[in-house]
């Protein structure tokens, strides 16, 4: 187990707060996964039943649409990514592409189960720290679409955007 991981998982909102004993359980034999540039992390549409914290490198996050990927957000070291999968056990909302060299480490849902078993407080705060970000980038979606809602005109049933 690396230092630098203990460190950098102190360091994300998700685990503000968090006491270093829990750190090093979620840590203690976590996969890690390296890609090089290109690879994909997972596919919308994947089963999920775990998040990743980026150590090193750079995840592209697309969608699909008509045959067609567009990009939703960029994250880097020290962001997660795949957080709802700990909430709802969904398919992959998006894809998830390395743009460099990236390292991640994967955390489970088994994982955080056994922190509910040794720290019921601890889980409590990770569960609402996981709900904070992604109310977080909830607001964020929010504040795009409006933005991008008031750009948008109707005319004779037609769309028009606005620059």
């Amino acid at each position: 187990m690396e230092k630098l991981a203990e460190d950098l998982l102190q360091e994300v909102a998700i685990f503000g707060g968090i006491k270093m004993e829990i750190i090093r359980h979620l840590l203690e034999n976590a996969s890690k996964k390296a890609l090089e540039e290109g690879d994909v992390l997972f596919q919308e549409g994947d089963d999920s039943q775990c998040m990743y914290l980026i150590e090193q490198g750079r995840i592209a996050v697309t969608k699909a649409w008509q045959s067609q990927d567009y990009l939703l957000k960029e994250l880097s070291v020290g962001e997660c990514i795949g957080e709802m999968a700990l909430f709802d056990f969904s398919p992959r909302s998006a894809t998830a592409t390395a743009l460099q060299p990236t390292r991640v480490i994967e955390i489970t849902s088994q994982r955080l189960l056994e922190v509910y078993d040794r720290d019921l407080e601890q889980f409590t705060l990770i569960q609402m720290n996981l709900g904070r970000e992604v109310t977080r980038r909830l607001r964020e979606t929010d504040r795009c679409l409006f933005k991008q809602r008031i750009k948008a005109q109707v005319i004779d049933g037609v769309v028009i955007m606005q620059d």
